[in-house]
C-alpha cells in the first residue's frame, strides 16, 4: 500500500497557502489542492496523491503512469493536475452525501392535523452520541423536538406512533 500521508512528506515542513503554485514534474500545488507523485512500495510503480489543503489525508490516491523510460513517472501537467483535481472533488462531493445521508433522514405523514415531516438527525460526537427527532409542519415550524439514542431507527411507523401518542417522549 502506498503511504500518501502527509508525515511521508517530511520535506513539507510548511502549510501551504493559497497563494502557494508549484508546478514541478512530480508536484502541483494550485488553487488549494496538491498532486503528489510517489512510488509504489507495492511494486514498481507509481502513484499520485491529491490532498486538499487542511486536509489530514489524500482525498484520492490512485495509479500513475509511466514515463517513456519506463522507470520514472509521467510529469504532471495542467491537463493532467486539472482531472485529478476534479476527480479528487467529485470523490469529496460523493462522501459528504453519503455521510449526510447517514446522519440526516426525513419521513412524510399525513396526519388529522395535516402534513408533518419528521426527521432524525444523528450527533457523530466522539463520547455522547445522540440524536434528534424532530416534527414540522407544512410551513416548517417545529412542532415538537425530543433527543433519542443515536442508533434510534426512524420508520414510518415509529414516526405515526410518536405523532398519535401526541409527540411526546420516546424510549
Amino acid at each position: 500500500m502506498t503511504d500518501a500521508s502527509p508525515a511521508a512528506f517530511p520535506d513539507d515542513s510548511l502549510e501551504p497557502t493559497e497563494d502557494d503554485v508549484i508546478q514541478d514534474p512530480r508536484l502541483w500545488r494550485k488553487d488549494g489542492w496538491t498532486a503528489r507523485v510517489i512510488k509504489n512500495e507495492d511494486d514498481d510503480g507509481w502513484a499520485v496523491a491529491m490532498i486538499k489543503d487542511g486536509e489530514p489525508e489524500p482525498a484520492l490516491v490512485g495509479p500513475w503512469t509511466m514515463g517513456r523510460d519506463k522507470k520514472n513517472p509521467k510529469p504532471l501537467d495542467t491537463s493532467a493536475f486539472n482531472t485529478l483535481v476534479k476527480t479528487a472533488s467529485e470523490v469529496l462531493r460523493r462522501h459528504e452525501q453519503q455521510l449526510h445521508a447517514l446522519l440526516h433522514k426525513r419521513i412524510g405523514l399525513q396526519t388529522g392535523d395535516g402534513d408533518i415531516d419528521v426527521t432524525l438527525d444523528i450527533v457523530p460526537d466522539e463520547y455522547e452520541p445522540y440524536a434528534v427527532l424532530t416534527a414540522l409542519d407544512t410551513f416548517g415550524e417545529q412542532i415538537a423536538q425530543v433527543r433519542v439514542a443515536p442508533n434510534f431507527k426512524l420508520t414510518k411507523a415509529r414516526a405515526e406512533s410518536w405523532a398519535e401518542g401526541g409527540f411526546g417522549r420516546i424510549e
